[in-house]
């Protein structure tokens, strides 16, 4: 007689495991669902989000500055150690000569003295060690060996000064790359950013930063720049020629600029050469610490660190160069994104 089972039964416990893995994965679902209208943040998450990114590329781009200035300075050391070692290279060699001419010399009048035979066959240093020997020569050839010995000391020190130099720069290139790398990377961010607006959110935010630059421009124009003389005024008005020329980083003019590079440039213009980065162009002045002292081409710092510099142009207003995707131009003080910290009289 055939067998009929009933069909096995699910338990009551998988029964509920299943059900709430299934009310789960609804639940997730329509989380999903009502999550991805909003993923999109706004105009003005996205702008924060992008002053952020370019105020990280602007502290990477100060270390890249001056990184970049400690190469260049590290490859005209070591330029001129190298041509200190080929002319030290040729007086020794003419030392050389002229010492082996007295040998010559001796050898002609009846024969070489015993203790410069030596020296011509060892190295010299080892040779002058031997201080007992040396009573053994004349004063003539003992000061030959004696310039002879200096200048390879010398030689030796400046080889050895040149492989160090020749290190730090090998480091000094690799952090350049890192930061480089690191600006690269904080711009295209901000870009993909910026590129998930809509035409319509971007003209709205260059129409916002229009508005902005108008008003600090009438700020400054209904103030007075009386106060802007001697190199601070020509520092100036040098920069104010630059009104509307772009930023791109690591620039030093004339036809593009950073912070720092503008205002290095501005001052070299007067006639004043100050660092290359902001942190050091921080420490080469005055240091004046209350916005009501300030006068007009006075250096000013912002941030903690000092990343970002420009110059006072009166009235609570900057001009500085403030970014990637802006251009030279005025500013309040009080929309640059950090801290005033203080400004420096050159």
């Amino acid at each position: 007689m055939a067998s009929h089972r009933r069909p096995k039964q699910p338990s009551r416990a998988r029964v509920t495991v299943l059900t709430t893995a299934a009310a789960a994965a609804v639940v997730l679902s329509s989380q999903a669902a009502n999550a991805a209208p909003s993923e999109k943040p706004n105009k003005d998450e996205v702008k924060a989000k992008v002053d952020k990114l370019y105020e990280e590329a602007e502290q990477a781009t100060e270390k890249y500055n001056g990184a970049k200035e400690k190469q260049e300075k590290l490859q005209k050391e070591i330029s001129t150690i190298q041509d200190n070692v080929a002319r030290g290279q040729e007086e020794l060699n003419e030392l050389r000569d002229g010492l082996g001419s007295m040998a010559s010399a001796q050898y002609r009048s009846g024969g070489i003295d015993p203790s410069l035979q030596l020296f011509l066959s060892a190295d010299p240093d080892d040779y002058l060690d031997k201080a007992s020997t040396l009573d053994q020569l004349s004063g003539q050839q003992v000061e030959a060996l004696k310039k002879i010995q200096e200048k390879q000391r010398d030689l030796a020190q400046q080889r050895s000064e040149a492989s160090e130099k020749l290190k730090d720069l090998s480091s000094t290139r690799t952090e350049l790359g890192k930061k480089k790398k690191e600006v690269q990377g904080k711009l295209a961010s901000a870009q993909k950013l910026l590129n998930t607006l809509t035409a319509q959110e971007k003209a709205a935010l260059a129409a916002e930063e229009e508005r902005a630059t108008r008003s600090s421009e009438r700020e400054v124009l209904s103030g007075s720049t009386a106060s802007a003389s001697g190199r601070a005024g020509a520092a100036f008005a040098a920069a104010q020629s630059k009104i509307g020329t772009p930023y791109v980083y690591g620039a030093t003019g004339p036809s593009s600029f950073d912070c720092s590079g503008l205002t290095s440039w501005a001052y070299g213009q007067a006639g004043v050469g100050i660092p290359r980065t902001s942190e050091a162009q921080a420490n080469y002045g005055t240091r004046i610490y209350s916005m009501s002292d300030l006068k007009v081409g006075d250096l000013v710092f912002f941030f903690n660190d000092l990343h970002h510099v420009g110059l006072y142009a009166g009235n609570g207003q900057v001009l500085h160069a403030p970014r990637t995707g802006t251009v030279v131009r005025y500013e309040s003080m009080n929309t640059i994104g950090g801290p005033f910290m203080f400004g420096v009289r050159v």
